[in-house]
């Protein structure tokens, strides 16, 4: 039954990760919900009564098993992954170090990796799904970007790879690239001062052909569809929602 159903969702106390968790526990969900800070955790917590929560850190292997074990433990199974925590730099070649790149990369392509293994023999008890979070810039360039866009590149194929190597065990693995949106990335994972934000958002609503960025909801929506059985029998795509952004 739908109300049976369990995702995990990465990073899932702001932004896009908070708006499907809260999608997800509207709908009958039980939701387990990661993230660095406990404060937004509890307050996501909060919002809905289907919503558990655990402090994690993407690119460990132990947090991951250990994620894995609180959604069994609480609910006795897992339905959906939704790898939603990410990393970013504005980084410039000449500004490159090794540290960085290596943070970057940590958590967007190692983290699902290692999740996604961990929860894969309780995946294929259920014929779940994997649900990746890439971006517009996993396959637009942008100057400035490149490691933060190399790593979304990563992540979108390993899922088409993943899709592949998992069909035969009725698991679905599908990704979703949205475009810049209102989620506090700007001045948080990317590290912007708010100045540096403001012209940066100026920018892209200019380039974006539907005029605005998008919302924390616009993303969720799709999550949430890629969970459901509408996409029964879809596998191994990147849908990109991104107001055009993709083919400018």
């Amino acid at each position: 039954m739908q109300n049976e159903k369990v995702v995990i969702i990465t990073g899932g106390s702001s932004g896009i990760g908070r708006a499907a968790a809260l999608r997800f526990a509207g709908q009958g969900y039980k939701v387990l919900i990661t993230g660095r800070r406990p404060g937004p955790i509890e307050e996501t917590m909060s919002e809905h009564a289907n919503i558990a929560g655990t402090m994690a850190d993407s690119a460990s292997a132990e947090d991951a098993k250990r994620t894995i074990a609180k959604a069994l433990d609480s609910w006795g199974r897992i339905d959906a992954l939704v790898n939603n925590a990410g990393a970013g730099a504005i980084l410039p070649l000449a500004d490159t170090t090794a540290e960085r790149i290596t943070d970057i990369f940590s958590v967007n392509v190692l983290g699902p990796s290692l999740l996604a293994s961990a929860a894969l023999p309780h995946l294929k008890e259920t014929r779940g799904t994997i649900i990746n979070i890439s971006s517009t810039f996993g396959h637009k360039p942008a100057a400035g970007l490149a490691h933060y866009s190399a790593s979304k590149a990563a992540l979108e194929h390993l899922t088409r790879c993943w899709a592949l190597e998992l069909a035969p065990l009725g698991i679905r693995v599908n990704a979703v690239a949205p475009g810049p949106t209102e989620s506090g990335a700007l001045t948080g994972m990317m590290g912007l001062s708010a100045e540096q934000a403001a012209a940066v958002e100026e920018q892209e609503r200019a380039s974006i052909p539907l005029g605005r960025r998008g919302v924390p909801n616009d993303i969720a929506e799709w999550i949430v569809q890629l969970a459901g059985p509408a996409s029964q029998w879809m596998t191994g795509q990147v849908i990109a929602i991104d107001g055009g952004l993709g083919l400018a």
